[in-house]
């Protein structure tokens, strides 16, 4: 077999895919069709659409795209089945009934952002950050029943250094993402379709990677400040770490945490805010955090010092 003789439909949806939707085309791939999400109302009155980056990169250089709201729609399958691919590949889309995954000859792989079994889910980027890992990567196996539990085809392993926050380790999995799939495509051509793979091993304690919501992104100061500060690193620069400010009158606020440097020192009862010149320490469980960039609500991402330049009576206020 080679390169030539796969015919590719392509699925994910945000900038992450588009790196390797971009590598199988600059590397010869026939990639036949797109599927991805429907385009997303933006604006203030929600009156724009927005196409997904999938679908502007796809549109850019001519390949068809499919935009199903539902995946099991007849119409959707029948327009997939049309396009005779005989392989699919997936980054960053969406879970696939069986219909869809078992529909082309040499099945469909996905391409998931950390080291399966781990971090199973659709955050395992944040949620690797967040849970202090040193050590994450990329998986490629094939699609099943079930989320993220079919056979693996290959993986790559990214380090984590202590002070990254995911946007950099999201930057770094994109590049790796598209670097394993087209060695993962390479062994398939090598393999006449068929490449080895192997069962994902039972493991007992597996760490999930769930959806990440608003409430979140909550920080909770009871937690030690090496927790907090993973916490923070985890959700920099999105969606974002926050916290309640409570002023001296009782007036509650929304507090982003973007970045947060660990000082050694002591804690002085958890959420206490602690302020020494230019700077504003909150105390976790055993630690003072140093804030270093923030957001109040309705204002714009600034360093701290600057936050401390407007503010009146910071001092007085606390954390909840």
């Amino acid at each position: 077999m080679t390169k030539e003789d796969l015919r590719i439909v392509f699925m994910g949806t945000p900038e992450f895919a588009v790196e390797t939707l971009q590598a199988l085309m600059d590397n010869g791939y026939n990639v036949v069709a797109v599927v991805t999400q429907p385009d997303k109302p933006v604006g203030r009155h929600q009156t724009e659409m927005q196409p997904s980056a999938v679908k502007q990169y796809a549109v850019a250089h001519g390949l068809p795209v499919l935009q199903p709201v539902k995946m099991k729609d007849p119409e959707f399958v029948d327009q997939l089945r049309a396009y005779s691919a005989n392989l699919q590949v997936v980054v960053a889309f969406r879970m696939l009934p069986e219909v869809i995954w078992a529909m082309p000859e040499y099945g469909t792989f996905n391409v998931h952002a950390a080291l399966l079994p781990q971090y199973r889910g659709a955050a395992p980027i944040n949620w690797a950050v967040i849970n202090g890992e040193t050590q994450t990567g990329v998986t490629t196996f094939f699609l099943d029943h079930d989320i993220d539990t079919g056979r693996i085809i290959m993986k790559k392993t990214f380090d984590i250094p202590d002070d990254a926050d995911v946007e950099y380790v999201y930057d770094g999995l994109m590049h790796l993402g598209a670097q394993i799939c087209l060695e993962t495509l390479d062994t398939i051509v090598a393999a006449d379709g068929h490449p080895a793979s192997i069962p994902q091993e039972d493991v007992a304690d597996l760490k999930p990677a769930p959806k990440i919501f608003k409430e979140t992104c909550e920080v909770d100061w009871s937690k030690t400040a090496k927790q907090v500060y993973d916490f923070v690193r985890g959700l920099s620069p999105y969606p974002g770490a926050w916290t309640t400010l409570v002023s001296p009158d009782g007036k509650e606020t929304i507090l982003k945490i973007y970045m947060t440097h660990k000082t050694g020192r002591k804690g002085q009862g958890i959420g206490v805010l602690n302020l020494d010149g230019k700077t504003l320490c909150i105390s976790a469980a055993d630690e003072q955090l140093e804030i270093v960039e923030l957001q109040l609500a309705g204002k714009k991402r600034m360093q701290t010092h600057d936050f401390l330049n407007g503010m009146k009576d910071i001092e007085l206020c606390r954390v909840k």
